[in-house]
């Protein structure tokens, strides 16, 4: 069967040589069909006129009664030649022949519902999700029947397509990928966000990146979130060892380490890992031989809202999405007691943890200040009066008329114990309890 093909392209090849364009139709297609062909056959489209082909190649004879202007059989293969355009058309990309109708009466009836030609009905759709896709056995997410023309039956199937591939983590087969490239204006113009939200939802929380670096390749993030695409544009440093990458590159890496460790199936978790950095686009200024990009978590957040209003979110997952973007900052600085209360105060802290866990992996940072937060963080269930005395050094010296001395720091010890005990509760009794231990250590 590749012999009928190469002898296809011979032909091509003659009549290039003698100036005119000539190519093989939709040569994948073609050589899919021609395995379960009773005789190899091969479409070719032409530029010449029926007498300059004649001239050209004495086999070929007109086929009135036929869509082809002419059919020529040599070595036992069946050669149909079409003329090389279908029509001048307003958009160049349908002037181009990729079917004919004698590769359409060989297509499968599953293939064939998907084209849009005269002499084929648009079928309803029939709620399969996988209605429109070849069967993934084949180790890549391909469209059935010619790609373009199901996409132009349902351009949502783009969307889709680059769903699979992100679940299944398999590749987009090239025709179909290509196919997908050329739509991604169309895609933007006629699928609502609604619909591409639903699509997205069903996204592994874990094949997250996956599909957000599939919307950006294909040019369809560009315009549904410009603010995320955008990134791309903007360099940070990675680390300590000066190694730079993109913003964007840097958000893909946080949202493949963020579902890890209980939040395998956190789906908003991992979407606003998506936008936790966006406010650097707003808040980017190169100082000094650098970038810096303060309060771009608070500047982020209000993007956000902007953002997930226009992608239609529900309000109260766009109040969670803000929130967790607002706040992704503070568990990076080493917190005292005082700020780890703080921020255990903060709702969805254990998501804001998970944050700044992956924004560390995927910097190769340091977890000094992420390690002793999360020692704080058991300190946090103690009551504050049990961590630290009510009286400090100086005021114990002021109230006992002590000098400074080791005498002091004994003092101090054996009230935060007291407090512990119970024994001593509040300011007052904590001013008599020092008094009576120094009066006793002196006396």
């Amino acid at each position: 069967m590749q012999n009928a093909l190469k002898e296809a392209i011979i032909i091509c090849k003659t009549l290039l040589r003698n100036g005119y364009d000539a190519h093989v139709i939709n040569a994948p297609l073609q050589e899919a069909l021609l395995q379960k062909a009773a005789q190899p056959a091969v479409d070719i489209g032409c530029e010449p006129d029926m007498d300059t082909l004649i001239k050209l190649f004495p086999k070929a004879r007109m086929e009135p009664e036929k869509r082809a202007m002419a059919e020529m059989e040599e070595n036992g293969i069946l050669f149909r030649f079409y003329p090389l355009e279908v029509a001048d058309a307003g958009h160049p990309e349908l002037s181009l022949l990729r079917i004919t109708p004698s590769m359409a009466a060989m297509l499968e009836p599953g293939e064939r519902r998907q084209l849009r030609m005269t002499g084929f009905g648009s079928p309803a759709p029939s709620g399969d999700a996988y209605e429109g896709f070849a069967d993934v056995k084949g180790g890549t997410i391909r469209l059935a029947g010619l790609p373009d023309e199901t996409l132009r039956h349902n351009y949502l199937l783009a969307i889709r397509a680059l769903r699979f591939a992100a679940n299944y983590d398999i590749p987009i087969e090239p025709n179909t990928w290509l196919a997908i490239v050329r739509a991604s204006t169309r895609v933007l113009d006629y699928v609502p966000a609604t619909d591409i939200m639903d699509e997205w939802r069903k996204v592994a929380a874990e094949s997250m990146y996956r599909f957000v670096r599939l919307l950006y390749d294909a040019h369809i993030l560009q315009g549904l979130i410009p603010e995320v695409a955008a990134l791309s544009c903007i360099r940070q440093q990675r680390n300590k060892n000066g190694e730079e990458e993109t913003v964007f590159e840097h958000t893909l890496k946080c949202m493949q380490y963020y579902p890890e460790e209980g939040f395998h199936y956190d789906w908003l978790g991992t979407m606003a890992m998506l936008f936790h950095d966006v406010g650097k686009l707003y808040t980017g200024e190169y100082f000094d031989g650098q970038w810096t990009f303060y309060q771009h978590h608070r500047v982020g957040a209000k993007v956000t809202r902007k953002i997930l209003r226009r992608l239609h979110f529900a309000p109260e997952d766009i109040d969670l999405l803000c929130h967790l973007v607002n706040h992704h900052m503070r568990f990076h600085f080493m917190m005292t007691d005082r700020g780890i209360r703080r921020f255990k105060a903060l709702d969805e802290y254990p998501r804001l943890i998970a944050m700044s866990r992956a924004d560390i992996q995927a910097r190769d940072g340091s977890y000094t200040s992420f390690n002793h937060n999360m020692k704080y963080l058991d300190r946090a269930e103690t009551p504050e009066q049990m961590l630290e005395p009510l009286l400090n050094g100086n005021e114990i010296m002021s109230e006992t008329r002590l000098t400074p001395g080791p005498l002091v720091g004994v003092i101090r010890d054996a009230l935060l114990q007291a407090q512990i005990a119970g024994e001593v509760t509040d300011l007052e009794s904590a001013v008599d309890f020092v008094r009576a231990y120094a009066r006793k250590s002196v006396g």
